[in-house]
């Protein structure tokens, strides 16, 4: 039988992560997936760049190209795959293109999202549409390909989601978040015989150059710490989850917001 102490994460035979939405060397996906080469794991990674260019933060040159190279400065074997998440045909394609290039995946983090600020009276049909498409549909297939495919040794694999549970004056990302929580939990149960673990972590508001002077300053004021969080932080807990270690943490919805208080 195999025990947690048997999942491999270093030596010859380095596990494969597939982290989603990792279009920025600023974003959450890109700490997680820097932390995860750092911690012995092969990482591939998908990223959308027209999304980030119709955001305020507009899409960064190059972006999955130098995020390889710093992977790869790690002693990660890197794949990258542009992928629209709102495609129902994308997760399948993205598992057929990272088997290929690096092998079965182990650990499945979902950073990617849709999040553009509306409310109740202002939001449409298309946008409304598109924030379900991302990040609960999507979500849910790729933790169906995941959970068809997987073939680690029972104990090893992971699934973990980012959420939110920011909704007033952002009902579409709110609402899509709280889908995907379900849907993520759902699989801690329905992918247990296969002793997969599945969690859902809530990073908090964290500063990936999005926010303004006076977003940083109520996020400061209301959080204990008394600092805004970055993408480290919420990577040190996803490297945790996907360890040995972490094993027995499952089925949760995870506060990792430094006690923050919206």
């Amino acid at each position: 039988m195999t025990t947690t102490e048997e999942m491999p994460l270093s030596g010859a035979a380095r596990p494969v992560a597939l982290v989603t939405g990792v279009g920025r060397s600023l974003g959450i996906g890109a700490g997680v997936a820097r932390q995860l080469a750092q911690g012995g794991w092969n990482v591939a990674f998908t990223y959308w760049t027209p999304y980030d260019a119709r955001m305020a933060w507009g899409a960064e040159a190059d972006a999955a190209d130098t995020i390889a190279e710093t992977l790869a400065q790690r002693g990660a074997e890197t794949a990258s795959v542009e992928a629209d998440l709102a495609d129902p045909d994308t997760p399948a394609r993205v598992f057929d293109e990272v088997r290929s290039r690096l092998g079965d995946v182990t650990a499945l983090v979902m950073c990617h999202c849709e999040s553009v600020d509306s409310g109740l009276l202002d939001t449409t049909l298309e946008s409304f549409d598109r924030h379900f498409a991302v990040n609960a549909r999507a979500t849910w297939l790729l933790i169906r390909e995941y959970g068809r495919r997987f073939q680690g040794a029972r104990g090893t694999g992971r699934v973990i989601s980012l959420t939110s549970d920011h909704t007033v004056g952002n009902l579409p990302y709110g609402a899509s978040k709280g889908a995907l929580d379900r849907i993520t939990l759902a699989a801690a149960h329905e992918l247990g015989e296969l002793g997969i673990t599945a969690n859902v972590i809530d990073p908090g508001p964290v500063d990936t150059g999005w926010m303004s002077d006076g977003i940083r300053d109520h996020v400061v004021r209301r959080t204990p710490l008394a600092r805004l969080g970055n993408p480290q932080d919420t990577a040190h807990l996803v490297e945790f989850l996907c360890s040995p270690q972490g094993q027995w943490i499952n089925g949760q919805l995870l506060k990792s917001n430094g006690g923050f208080a919206g």
